[in-house]
Order: C-alpha cells, then sequence, then structure tokens
C-alpha cells in the first residue's frame, strides 16, 4: 500500500499533514531493530509502518538480533517479571543476558541516525552508543508493577537512551530520561484486517472444521499463560450449559517465546474431548488470513488476560466490527468503554455473563461493534501512529520546533 490509499479512510488533512512532517526528515536514517520478524504484535506493528516511513521517502529499516533459544528463554522470563507475574529469576539468568549480549553487540551493525530499539531483547544495543546518533527505547509491556530486580537490572541499559516511549501513562516508571506516549496500531489494508468476501470466510471455517451456523466465541493470542486461555475454556463452558456454541483458541508460534508448547499442552488437557473447542496453532504463512477470517466469523471476541501491553488483539478485533469482552487490564481499556464500544470483565464469571448477554441480544453486539470501529478509526490506525514517531524522530533533533497539536 502507499500512503495515499489511506486517504479514503482518515481523509486528506491527515495525508496531507504527514507528507509537510516527512520532509523534514527525509536526510535522517531510521534503523529500528527488534527481537523478531515473525509473531507478536511488534513484529506486525514494524512489517506495517516501514514500507509507510519509505513511501513518504524516509530512510527507514529493520534488523533483528541473533541469539540462541536460551537467550530467549531468559527473556520471556523477564518479560513475565515486567508484567508482574511471579517467576524465579537466578543470578544465571542475568549473567546469560550480558554474556549473550556480547554477541549481539558483536554481530548487529548500527548505521542509523536515528536507532529505535524496541523492548528488552536488543536493549543491551544501547552500549553501542556514539555521539553521531540519536536513540530511542520503545517499551510495548506493562512495566507499572515489576519484579524490581529485573527492572532495576533493565534501567541501567534503559536511562543510556535519549528517550522512551510506552503505550500508556499507566504502564511507565520514572525514568531519568524523556518519556513519552503513543499507542500502538493496525494498519487497515494489511492481511489481518482487510475486508474478506463471505466465501473467504466460510473457506477458513470449513478448512478448520469449524461450523457457521453455531456462534463461535474465539480468542486469538499466542499461546501464553497471561492470555488464560484455560479461563477462556472456563468461561465457554460456563455459557455452553445456557447456550449451543463453540470455541477457538488461535494462535501462531513467535520466535521468541519458548512457552508456546508448554501452554499447548495445558489447553489440549483443559479441552478433553469436547469437539466444540477448536485449538488452532495457524502456521505463519497462513496466519494473518486465517485469523482475519475467523475473527470477522466470530459471533463473541474474548481477549481475557491476566496482564496485557496494549492488546492489538482488541484492536483488531474492534475494525472488524465484532462484539468484544475483554478483561480490563493494560491498554485494554484505553480501547474498550464499557457499554459504548465494548464490554470488560474481571473474572470468568464475568466473561461468561457478558457473552451470554451479547449471544441473547444481537442488536446490542452489533451496536457495540459499530461504534468500536469507529473508536479504531480515529484513534488507532497506521496513519496516527506515523505521525506519532515522526514527530518524536523530529524532536530529538528540534524540540523547539515541535507543535503538540
Amino acid at each position: 500500500m502507499r500512503i495515499a490509499d489511506y486517504e479514503k479512510i482518515v481523509g486528506g488533512d491527515i495525508i496531507h499533514e504527514l507528507m509537510l512532517i516527512s520532509k523534514k526528515l527525509k536526510r535522517k536514517k531510521i534503523q529500528c531493530i527488534n527481537s523478531t520478524k515473525t509473531g507478536g504484535g511488534v513484529a506486525e506493528i514494524l512489517s506495517r509502518l516501514i514500507p509507510l516511513l519509505n513511501d513518504l521517502e524516509i530512510d527507514a529499516r529493520w534488523d533483528t538480533i541473533r541469539a540462541t533459544p536460551d537467550y530467549f528463554n531468559v527473556t520471556k522470563a523477564f518479560h513475565n517479571a515486567l508484567h508482574g507475574r511471579k517467576i524465579e529469576i537466578t543470578q544465571g539468568m542475568f549473567e546469560k543476558f550480558l554474556s549473550t549480549g556480547k554477541s549481539i553487540l558483536k554481530n548487529t551493525e548500527i548505521y542509523g541516525d536515528i536507532v529505535f530499539v524496541h523492548d528488552p531483547q536488543p536493549i543491551i544495543l544501547i552500549d553501542k552508543k556514539s555521539k553521531g546518533n540519536k536513540w530511542i527505547w520503545r517499551c510495548h509491556v506493562d512495566v507499572s508493577n515489576p519484579y524490581m530486580e529485573v527492572w532495576e537490572f533493565l534501567r541501567r541499559f534503559i536511562e543510556k537512551y535519549d528517550m522512551s516511549i510506552f503505550s500508556s501513562p499507566k504502564f511507565a516508571r520514572e525514568l531519568e530520561i524523556a518519556q513519552f506516549l503513543v499507542a500502538p496500531s493496525i494498519d487497515p489494508f494489511s492481511e489481518k484486517n482487510r475486508e474478506l468476501t463471505r466465501t473467504e470466510i466460510d473457506g477458513v471455517l470449513k478448512k478448520y472444521g469449524i461450523e457457521k451456523n453455531k456462534p463461535i466465541i474465539s480468542q486469538i493470542s499466542r499461546f501464553d499463560y497471561l492470555k488464560d486461555p484455560i479461563g477462556v475454556i472456563e468461561a465457554y463452558r460456563l455459557v455452553k450449559k445456557y447456550i449451543d456454541c463453540q470455541l477457538i483458541l488461535a494462535g501462531n508460534r513467535a520466535a521468541d517465546d519458548p512457552e508456546t508448547d508448554m501452554v499447548l499442552n495445558e489447553i489440549m488437557e483443559k479441552k478433553g474431548d469436547d469437539p466444540n473447542i477448536h485449538v488452532l496453532l495457524i502456521e505463519p504463512e497462513r496466519n494473518d488470513f486465517d485469523v482475519n477470517a475467523i475473527q470477522r466469523a466470530s459471533s463473541v471476541i474474548i481477549q481475557k488476560s491476566i496482564r496485557e501491553g496494549f492488546a492489538l488483539t482488541i484492536t483488531e478485533a474492534l475494525w472488524k466490527a465484532r462484539p468484544v469482552v475483554a478483561s480490563a487490564v493494560g491498554g485494554i481499556p484505553l480501547q474498550i468503554n464499557h457499554r459504548y464500544s465494548g464490554l470488560l470483565c474481571h473474572t470468568v464469571g464475568g466473561a461468561a455473563l457478558w457473552i451470554r448477554e451479547l449471544l441473547n441480544n444481537p442488536e446490542y453486539a452489533r451496536r457495540l461493534g459499530r461504534n468500536g470501529k469507529e473508536h479504531i478509526r480515529r484513534n488507532f490506525l497506521s496513519t496516527r501512529h506515523l505521525r506519532d514517531y515522526m514527530l518524536l524522530f523530529l524532536y530529538l533533533y528540534n524540540p523547539e520546533d515541535i507543535i503538540y497539536l
């Protein structure tokens, strides 16, 4: 897609503004670095924003770090600890992070005028900072209540950056460097979010053996303990006592997440022999299209997370005008105004209650879906995200020239 294609969704004034801002960045090289190009919200966002920056004639590139599975085991433990999950963090984990970090430093070329590092996995790269470039650390997780030993360990790297970016004011912690708030986004033209025909949707349901004439409850997320898939099954079973429905738990395998198989095993044990629970590990090459179809086919989309970052799965569901029931955690309340653009829950019983209400009241479900889609159009599409990032890039060099609108 080209930036001009978005005019029909967001309007000409926004596109014109993006073009004006981009002119001031055409001599700057932007280097984005994260841990993987497949799986997870960070990879999805970068895969859409980098081409749009290039279309605006900004030299933006995307690199990933190389590390062993043992290193990603450590960073996954750090991820869970930053979210406040009780997990054992050993001295050996810190040592592994630092020893692998030496290899990451050696094998990662830094060439950007602005080096844009995402999340803890590549955070050590700040030790390659020179006087000639500016560095940004982008945190996509909620660190409001972390395991403090991990936070303090990472903080010594974070505070070497020129600025930090968080997705919500609730996610951040006090730092010695400047902090900015930028919500994530989705691309309405991506394979995961574009409009689909009824034939395309029905084809995906047939492929996975899902009945199209029985209400579908779905949760589409990484297979991760923090997404509480077991709680989703429990909520479904409470609903099933009153309404004949089916449940889809779908996700893909992120290259930097070693817990997938453990979580899947627990899900399959909880599922038992229930033929109306569909557990789908979608292959990467089919993930976006199949997820799009499943979301559009769903009667209700649930996201019963225990902790969350911004939760782009909510953004995607709302963009498709689907009624959503979700936990009131992380960035979800920024997207769902309770009883206006979706329904918020706090327990398994609460989730089941709201799902039943939506299945029993289709007109109410449609109204929530329409309101949710408009909220996303106004606030959480790629064009708004581009504007925020480009203004921050300019701020690094000319803070006095930036006027906040």
